[in-house]
């Protein structure tokens, strides 16, 4: 294989979404690679948490103030419909930071009616309802990072 047929090989491979090419042709091989390989990324879990027994505890250890009941205990969640993030962003309550936010808890919304912003990657995504609700509770607070799947706005259906 001459030259002439390599650079018109890399020219099609190059013009193409193909990202490998390989040819044989008797004792030839040709492997054409294009773009790089993913890096190879390594996570290690955290170490697990051993339980002290009271022998492995210090003598002089100082107690700790009892936890009242009602601190222990999660807030109640409100009850409705969830709407979650659809996205990994910032929770934005309000067009801009001197704006009055979208919406208010008791507010009724329409169909389509934006509810907040979630940016991400300097993408502003606007939130709507997908249908006429209540808001009943939000569930975050202006420019505080969410999850995907992340309950923003509790809701009752209307």
């Amino acid at each position: 294989m001459d030259i002439k047929d390599l650079k018109s090989l890399i020219k099609m491979v190059t013009e193409t979404d193909i990202t490998e090419f390989e040819m044989g042709t008797g004792e030839d091989k040709i492997l054409i690679k294009r773009g790089c390989t993913a890096p190879v990324v390594q996570y290690q879990a955290p170490a697990p948490m051993v339980a002290m027994q009271p022998a492995m505890m210090p003598a002089a250890a100082p107690s700790a103030p009892a936890v009242s009941a009602e601190a222990a205990a999660p807030a109640p969640k409100a009850k409705g419909n969830e709407i979650a993030s659809p996205i990994v962003g910032t929770f934005y309550r309000a067009p801009a930071p001197d704006a009055a936010p979208y919406v208010e808890v008791g507010q009724i919304v329409e169909k389509g009616q934006i509810l907040c912003i979630v940016e991400a990657m300097k993408l502003m995504n606007e939130i709507e309802a997908e249908y006429r609700c209540k808001i009943v509770d939000i569930c975050k607070e202006n420019a505080q990072p969410v999850e995907f799947g992340e309950a923003l706005f509790v809701v009752e259906p209307l």
